[in-house]
């Protein structure tokens, strides 16, 4: 099996792993990164979101052996970003959290907004947030808490 030499979270780490692995086994089980988690293992949900070359990706559906150099943030490595800081930070605010199971996909989508759009319309955030699945439906608590993080950038 080939060893891959990925960038996670700012640091090299290798996975040797066979081509087809999908990213989210990669960090889930080699490199024992659990934040980014299993939902559905066909794209629909969000819950294994990470940010993929700077673009929110669905790591169930990527394998290992298309990353290449691009750098991967992941949940664990996410608040060290401002705007990641600001969406962590308005969560906890807006109480958003239920059962938690979606969540880290959810910020990694919402952080991915506020990148490409800083100052989202609620159209802007249902149209980039709609694909990702929250059993508990906290929806209206996640809309409000990304329209704080937003108000906290300059």
């Amino acid at each position: 099996m080939p060893t891959y030499q990925l960038y996670v979270n700012g640091e090299r780490k290798e996975a040797t792993v066979d081509a087809s692995t999908p990213l989210l086994w990669v960090l889930r089980e080699e490199l024992k990164m659990t934040g980014t988690k299993y939902g559905c293992g066909i794209g629909a949900c969000g819950a294994c979101m990470v940010h993929v070359g700077g673009i929110a990706t669905r790591s169930c559906l990527v394998p290992v052996s298309l990353i290449g150099e691009r750098r991967i943030v992941t949940i664990e490595g996410v608040r060290r970003d401002p705007v990641g800081r600001a969406v962590q930070d308005a969560w906890v605010e807006k109480d958003v959290v239920q059962c938690g199971y979606c969540q880290s996909g959810q910020i990694m989508g919402a952080v991915a907004l506020l990148k490409a759009t800083p100052k989202p319309t609620d159209a802007n955030i249902e149209q980039s947030m709609g694909g990702n699945m929250c059993r508990c439906g906290t929806y209206v608590r996640i809309r409000e808490a990304i329209k704080s993080a937003s108000a906290q950038l300059k």
